[in-house]
């Protein structure tokens, strides 16, 4: 424990305000506000001694070992006065930032800047309670080097990435576009789902559906499986890439056929050929990760990482979960005591499990918490306790994370799945049914399930008691066609999970990622799903055509089991520096992009096949600097905001390019002024234009109303759209205009502000 006055330094305001309450007042606790210092964001921030290195741009000294060049951002001034100020009133400093890689970079920056001449100390702790506080200043440890050093060559790769790739985007696709190590990488996987989509060829195939009674009038549906012993396919049988059945002896049914089968069984007798009852047993999902618990509150609330995060940072900082950056699925030993108390209250002996559950994390590095994420202290608070003390999203986090930890310490759910066969007319029909013998787990928390109890009862599907040769009376039969879909978009929790499992980037980055994608109009959302915009599928051609291994997913996953290597000391950051800038057996980033500026095509890498026009001429897409457009020999469109790349089909391109030519002939002209009045559709969708320009500098354009159709446009509705806005009277009080106005929502009327 400190002796004399000790300055405690955490990185927010909300760490600090919690820390304060447990320690008493020879303890000074002040917060660093987050990173202290970084690398300049541009030559303009560089210090004057080096801006003329023809490294200066990149702030980092690739000729001298990579040396990072650091600064003080100007925001961060005011905080470090006030932290050396105090620094000069302690007997010892304790460094309590976060203890992952970020923590202790924040840390060591602290120390290099505060140059402090009394004792310091780093205090790691999992979470903000009394006991924990304690227990780190009993045992405080030194600054992990081998920890900043992985943050710092972190730092450095992606700033190296960042700033040399980037440039050669905005010269060759458009500016404003950025690169980066695994922001491009999410993009591709993005894209690549997209690809999968547009190349889709739906199958469409029928089958039959019978209701079935036992003799007690007991009902159950079944379906056809096959006929004749011929199978029937479902949708896995048919060929993503062409429609087609793969396996040609399955028994592949249209309408009519599917009708006369019908009839033909119709009237036969039914038995029961087959009962398979089989037990089975579920395990309970381990605690909460970063990664798991951003995917279940994106399925569950429909928070963003983004948000989830936010929440469980401000769940951290006021003491009520343990630190929620973390890869481990590990319990302390507390927690797990305080978890089979809890179970054994709440729901009885027969709920707990012989022995306590242990979970093996499979993220080999050791350098992120070492603890799931789990609600913080030696109770467990329940959820109801803390109802008036969160807000409305944080109750819900802290409930799910509560109920998953309690649940990830139950017995197994236990219950038996039945299949029964039927047979009617050559036909056989099957249906499968499951019983819930004892729910274990499941009484606590069913994933992707805000009601247990409710979930139970819709999960269970109970079936006749039936045996081999039983009759069955068919009630009804009836055809059923199906359509095979194409595979589904990414959500934010479907994209998490396909980083993790390559091994893509840290858990704890994926949120600022997808941030970025969507700011940078990589990417844009509908219904939850990541849609990728074309200007995503022109970077992804440059990159995979020219800068193959900056997306190749193996690549970019070894590049994070080296960083990973830094981290436990096993590997020397300079010599993994220098293999990705200069090359070490194969051309690093200097030699990959030293030819690429005059070597790659704008126009190649911005266009992109959408098909085979009717007179044997490629219809492309092609990214132009004011947006996407299709072009098919002479004719050009504007393709409209919000339109996936796969609604593009080859009919909904040539309707775009029959309209956009329809638009080069005019309405009539405006009796006003003479000129010619259009109708035109662009990427902001359809709208009326009042002159060319040839004539004018910039023709007047008026949207079209909500609702309206280029079609039902003619001169006398275009003029009344050009007219707005207009006034339509005074205001009797202020005597301001009135006007009528048209605006991206729709009419309104605007007097004043």
């Amino acid at each position: 424990m400190a002796k004399g006055k000790s300055l405690v330094i955490v990185e927010s305001p909300a760490k600090a305000r919690t820390i304060s309450k447990f320690l008493g007042n020879d303890y000074t606790i002040e917060a660093s506000i987050g990173h202290v210092r970084d690398l300049p964001k541009g030559t303009k921030e560089v210090p004057e001694k080096y801006k003329k290195e023809p490294w200066a741009h990149l702030g980092v000294n690739v000729d001298s070992n990579f040396e990072p060049i650091y600064i003080v951002p100007s925001d961060k001034s005011k905080q470090m006065k006030k932290l050396k100020d105090l620094l000069k009133e302690a007997d010892q400093l304790y460094l309590a930032t976060d203890e992952d890689r970020e923590g202790e970079a924040i840390s060591w920056h602290l120390f290099e800047l505060l140059r402090p001449k009394v004792p310091v100390y780093r205090l790691v702790f999992h979470e903000i309670t009394q006991p924990a506080i304690l227990e780190a200043l009993e045992h405080p440890r030194q600054i992990d080097i081998s920890l900043v050093k992985a943050q710092e060559t972190r730092r450095i790769i992606d700033r190296l990435y960042g700033y040399e790739v980037s440039p050669l985007l905005w010269r060759k696709v458009r500016p404003k576009l950025s690169a980066g190590r695994v922001q491009s990488v999410a993009v591709r996987l993005i894209v690549e789902r997209e690809r999968e989509r547009m190349a889709f060829h739906s199958a469409t195939y029928w089958d039959l559906i019978g209701l079935f009674a036992t003799e007690k009038d007991e009902r159950f549906e079944a379906e056809l499986v096959s006929v004749d012993g011929r199978k029937v396919p479902s949708g896995k049988d048919f060929d993503p890439a062409t429609g087609r059945i793969k396996d040609e002896s399955l028994l592949l049914l249209n309408e009519t056929e599917a009708q006369n089968l019908l009839q033909r069984i119709r009237s036969g007798d039914a038995k029961v050929v087959n009962v398979e009852d089989k037990p089975y047993t579920n395990r309970p999902y381990p605690p909460f990760t970063t990664s798991t618990l951003q995917q279940e509150a994106n399925r569950k609330f429909g928070f963003t990482a983004r948000t989830t995060m936010r929440i469980a940072q401000s769940l951290y900082e006021n003491g009520y979960i343990t630190y929620m950056r973390t890869d481990s699925t590990n319990l302390s030993s507390i927690a797990v005591t305080a978890a089979r108390s809890l179970i054994n209250n709440l729901y009885g002996p027969n709920y707990l499990p012989e022995k306590p559950r242990l979970y093996q994390t499979k993220v080999k590095n050791a350098q992120e918490a070492h603890e799931a994420i789990r609600p913080a202290g030696q109770n467990l608070e329940k959820p109801e306790f803390l109802q008036g003390k969160l807000t409305s999203d944080e109750f819900k986090l802290y409930d799910m994370i509560w109920k998953r930890t309690i649940a990830s310490q139950m017995e197994n759910s236990r219950g038996h799945r039945v299949t029964i066969s039927v047979e009617v007319g050559g036909a056989i029909f099957q249906v499968t049914g499951k019983t819930i013998d004892f729910p274990g787990f499941l009484r606590a928390y069913v994933e992707g399930s805000d009601d247990p109890q409710a979930d139970l009862a819709d999960r269970e599907t109970v079936l006749p008691s039936l045996t081999v040769g039983d009759p069955l009376s068919c009630v009804n039969l009836e055809s059923k066609s199906h359509t095979t879909q194409p595979p589904n978009r990414y959500s934010e929790a479907a994209l998490t999970r396909m980083l993790e499992e390559k091994g893509i980037g840290r858990p704890s980055t994926y949120a600022s990622i997808i941030e970025t994608i969507l700011t940078r109009n990589y990417v844009f959302k509908r219904k939850g799903a990541l849609i990728p915009t074309w200007v995503a599928f022109a970077v992804c051609q440059l990159l995979e055509m020219h800068l193959t291994d900056l997306v190749d997913y193996a690549f970019t996953a070894q590049l994070e089991d080296e960083l990973d290597a830094i981290s436990r000391g096993e590997m020397e950051h300079v010599d993994y520096l220098r293999a990705f800038y200069f090359g070490n057996g194969h051309d690093g980033l200097k030699q990959q992009l030293e030819s690429k500026v005059d070597e790659i095509d704008a126009r190649d890498v911005s266009q992109i096949k959408l098909a085979e026009g009717p007179d044997g001429n490629d219809i492309l897409v092609r990214v132009g600097r004011f947006g996407p457009y299709i072009e098919h020999n002479e004719r050009r469109a504007s393709i409209p905001d919000g339109l996936a790349p796969d609604e593009l089909s080859i009919e909904k391109a040539l309707e775009l390019l029959d309209k956009a030519e329809k638009g080069e002939e005019p309405l009539g002209v405006c009796p006003d002024t003479g000129k010619p009045i259009f109708v035109k559709v662009g990427r902001f969708g359809p709208y009326v234009q009042r002159g060319t320009a040839e004539d004018d500098e910039t023709p007047q354009n008026a949207s079209l109303l909500k609702g309206m159709s280029p079609e039902e446009v003619d001169l006398e509705t275009a003029l009344r759209l050009l007219a707005l806005p207009r006034v339509v009277g005074v205001h009797p009080e202020t005597d301001e205009p009135i006007e009528a106005c048209n605006g991206r929502y729709g009419p309104y009327i605007k007097c004043g502000a």
